[in-house]
């Protein structure tokens, strides 16, 4: 016999997905020629920090355009120099000829000048240009992460545009999961809006598991959005979990969180207060639960479930507090059936007045 009685109940959310890299790009040279240099790490799982040196391309022709932009910059400078020379003396010849009186544009030189500071301002920036192509020669890391494939080695000349590599983070590793539209009602994640920024509130927590072989391991996340729109096939919106810092080593010695990793994930839900909790198999056939009256007899209840998971079911209607429910599995619970409720040493319990050998049954408390 299960008595019932009001209880708290938290509600875990079941789902399933795959493990992503938050951020994942195509490392993409800048300028053409030759890789000369490539980093240990730069191979296929190879780890790198942010701001590590990937691999190097061919650098000469580089410093030879920007000693050519630097020669270029200084006879610009040098033409700038000697034009504003002859416009001040061409001021001040007209002045003397005509005081008072403003030049016009060409006297004063000012359409020559103007050219020569645009050829300056030119210069400068071919000498810039130069300079960032000469810097791109040298291809870093831009975060710490992993490499995903290769597409380049030593000695293969690449162009401008040319994949080197697809690389990913390393810092957090996501995982869509998606729910009901059902299940959504039972999760607790704060909803964005176009003039909010994001709320600094407590996100639900999340447990992954994964098989490896014979072994099941486990991750702890936190759910940290909900995706913008709904799965118009599935009418289901996903949920993204987000686990921190999955490669670092674990001091169980559990392997790391690594993407792709298929995972299943329960989601902490909401905590249903002062509700009826009843195990799954007490739900017979799915259609009632069975109950004994205080005179010893059985009754079949038509239920209403709120809430429902592998285990338990959640009862909104149905069900009061203080119902005796029967445990003991029979074949065919007929209404008004006469039992005693003992128990399981074969102590009489309840109804006293109900002997056995008059056609009762036995419930097990």
């Amino acid at each position: 016999m299960y008595t019932l009685e009001p209880v708290d109940y938290q509600v875990w959310l079941r789902s399933q997905g795959t493990v992503q890299a938050r951020t994942e790009s195509s490392l993409v040279s800048e300028v053409r020629g030759k890789v000369v240099d490539v980093a240990p790490s730069f191979r296929a799982g190879g780890f790198f920090e942010k701001g590590e040196t990937l691999l190097e391309i061919d650098k000469r022709d580089y410093e030879t355009a920007v000693i050519t932009a630097d020669a270029t910059l200084a006879r610009a400078r040098l033409a700038l120099a000697e034009e504003e020379a002859n416009a001040a003396q061409a001021r001040t010849d007209w002045e003397r000829l005509n005081p008072g009186i403003e030049p016009p544009e060409l006297v004063s030189r000012e359409p020559q000048l103007a050219q020569a500071r645009a050829d300056v301002a030119s210069a400068e920036a071919r000498v810039e240009n130069a300079q960032l192509n000469l810097e791109r020669t040298v291809i870093t890391a831009p975060y710490a992460g992993r490499v995903l494939e290769k597409r380049v080695d030593f000695g293969q000349f690449v162009n401008s545009g040319s994949v080197l590599a697809e690389i990913y983070a390393v810092d957090y590793a996501e995982i869509r999961l998606p729910l009901s539209e059902r299940e959504i009602g039972y999760i607790n994640v704060p909803e964005l809006y176009r003039n909010d920024s994001d709320p600094d509130l407590p996100m639900p927590e999340v447990n992954l598991t994964t098989t490896i072989g014979n072994q099941s391991l486990e991750w702890t996340g936190r759910i940290v959005r909900a995706e913008g729109a709904f799965d118009v096939q599935s009418r289901q919106l996903f949920f993204v979990a987000q686990v921190d810092d999955p490669y670092r080593k674990q001091g169980d010695g559990r392997p790391p969180l690594k993407v792709g990793s298929f995972v299943q994930a329960r989601i902490e839900g909401e905590i249903l207060e002062d509700v009826i909790v009843i195990p799954r198999e007490l739900y017979r056939k799915n259609e009632y639960v069975v109950v004994i009256e205080d005179d010893g007899t059985l009754r079949r209840k038509s239920i209403e479930v709120e809430w429902s998971d592998e285990d338990n079911l959640v009862v909104s209607s149905g069900l009061n507090p203080g119902d005796r429910v029967c445990l003991t599995h029979l074949s065919f619970p007929s209404e008004g059936m006469k039992v005693a409720v003992v128990s399981e040493d074969g102590i009489d319990v309840a109804n006293k007045s109900t002997p056995e050998g008059e056609g009762a049954k036995r419930a097990v408390q």
